[in-house]
């Protein structure tokens, strides 16, 4: 590994501890800087920019993991999205190297980087913005066929993921998110985690029933989480 590739990671930020974000561990998540998309909803607005410089260089990183050996289990690579890193390989290496598992949540814009760094995963959280038909609607780009590329080689692979959508009913109805789930289980998903953001309060007890309710004929397995 090149100190290039070491030094080419651009940290957007870190969380030293979390046990949401790595289903059965303590974690860091480390945030990487930069995303080809530009959600309607996105939550992390400041991470989108692939032009701004790193907040900590990696090798500063994993010399704070280093010393948190013992009292994590785990690392995720967050973002942004994390396959944008020419590094991320690297990163995730030196992460195992120090016996941590390795996590990652990806959208899955880049399906050849996708599957070169399934090897070394222990898990990935797999975020699917819409049907794959209408991806343009809420990413700005027509890329639901290379994301159901991504989604195909994980699905293959037999890494335990989980797969996910973030619910603005501003942008996705219900009648959408059953069209989705009817191409997620002719793929092989049959676990779906539908995260609600809420705009109308007042309407969401509804909204929740209704959603789990019609997704639910389409999906073995549906869950809501709040935000």
């Amino acid at each position: 590994m090149t100190v290039a590739e070491r030094n080419s990671i651009v940290v957007g930020g870190m969380t030293p501890f979390t046990t949401i974000d790595f289903p059965g561990r303590l974690a860091a998540v480390v945030f990487c800087q930069g995303c080809p998309w530009c959600c309607s909803y996105c939550q992390n607005p400041h991470l989108l920019s692939q032009h701004r410089t790193t907040t900590q260089p990696w090798p500063e990183v994993a010399a704070w993991l280093d010393k948190r050996r013992g009292l994590l289990d785990g690392v995720v690579f967050s973002g942004g999205e994390p396959l944008l890193q020419r590094g991320l390989n690297t990163a995730i290496a030196d992460v195992r190297a120090m016996r941590f598992a390795a996590a990652l949540h990806t959208a899955g814009p880049y399906p050849k980087r996708l599957q070169t760094l399934l090897p070394l995963l222990d898990w990935v959280g797999f975020d699917v913005k819409a049907p794959f038909d209408d991806y343009r609607r809420v990413t700005g780009a027509d890329v639901g066929e290379t994301v159901s590329k991504s989604l195909a080689i994980l699905v293959a692979s037999g890494i335990h993921h989980e797969v996910r959508c973030t619910v603005d009913e501003r942008v996705l109805k219900i009648d959408d998110l059953c069209r989705m789930a009817k191409q997620l289980t002719a793929m092989g998903v049959s676990r779906l985690v539908l995260q609600a953001r809420r705009n109308n309060k007042d309407e969401a007890v509804l909204f929740d029933r209704q959603l789990l309710e019609r997704v639910s004929e389409y999906m073995a397995y549906v869950q809501l989480r709040k935000e």
